[in-house]
């Protein structure tokens, strides 16, 4: 397999970095910026004219603590230099993403029928089924399910709707948020959930 030029790998990168700094009130693993970006996919199509990047089948994108999988990811640049991306999970399936919050060990997780991320405006949508988790370690300590979660990185505000696409059954939102102790609560910033 022949690599791909660097505009080809930078495109992904962007997806991956943007996705896992628009979480509110979470701080990414600073590390994760310096580490190579790792993708695989079934195949790969990049159009440096249009500055579209289409990764199709089993997608897997990794850098550091980051993880994305989706069926297929499309980033496209605009011509002021914005990441605009959407992932999704294909048919009947989700996809999702994975990263650790800085300073601390925990975790969030999240998935949907598509992620769908936009530079410009600093916001991530979970779209259809959407679920988004917090673990402490390995412990499951805060969750909401809705049918979009979004996320404003920039007021660290986010939003859950219910609706018909709703992994809940009556189509209403739901969560869990456990209170921190004051302990985690002062290792990790604000005290946000």
């Amino acid at each position: 397999m022949q690599p791909l030029p660097f505009r080809a790998t930078a495109v992904p990168l962007m997806l991956a970095l943007l996705l896992a700094a628009a979480v509110p009130g979470v701080r990414a693993e600073r590390a994760d910026r310096n580490l190579p970006l790792n993708f695989a996919a079934d195949s790969a199509r990049v159009d440096d004219l249009r500055q579209v990047t289409v990764l199709s089948g089993n997608v897997e994108i990794s850098k550091g603590s980051i993880v994305i999988r989706a069926d297929q990811v499309e980033v496209r640049q605009s011509p002021d230099g914005y990441q605009f991306a959407v992932a999704t999970g294909g048919p009947g399936k989700r996809a999702s993403f994975r990263q650790k919050r800085e300073g601390s060990e925990e975790f969030l997780e999240g998935e949907a029928e598509r992620l769908e991320y936009d530079a410009r405006a600093d916001t991530v949508k979970l779209v259809n089924q959407a679920t988004l988790r917090r673990f402490r370690g390995s412990t499951l300590a805060d969750e909401v399910a809705g049918s979009t979660i979004s996320f404003d990185n920039t007021t660290e505000v986010f939003q859950v709707l219910g609706g018909p696409a709703s992994p809940v059954a009556s189509g209403r939102v739901r969560g869990v948020l456990t209170p921190r102790d004051a302990k985690s609560s002062s290792a990790t910033g604000s005290g946000k959930p």
